[in-house]
């Protein structure tokens, strides 16, 4: 999964986000628990991209939310 820019994040609809906010949190978890049994992963600044992207997206929700007060 590529990295998300803010413009396509702002454009996708919010039922999308909440489900790519779900797969990339898995995927972090599963990284994590890989470097945590001792193994080694392919990319491992794999870890702080899904990071940044799960701020982005988190980011944009709260905007909305805001947006809509």
């Amino acid at each position: 999964m590529a990295i998300l820019r803010m413009k396509e994040i702002r454009g996708m609809p919010r039922e999308e986000r909440e489900r790519r906010l779900n797969e990339l949190r898995a995927e972090l978890a599963r990284l994590r628990t890989m470097v945590k049994a001792g193994g080694s992963i392919e990319k491992p600044a794999r870890i702080r991209e899904i990071r940044r992207t799960i701020a982005r997206i988190l980011t944009v929700n709260n905007e909305e939310d805001r947006m809509a007060r």
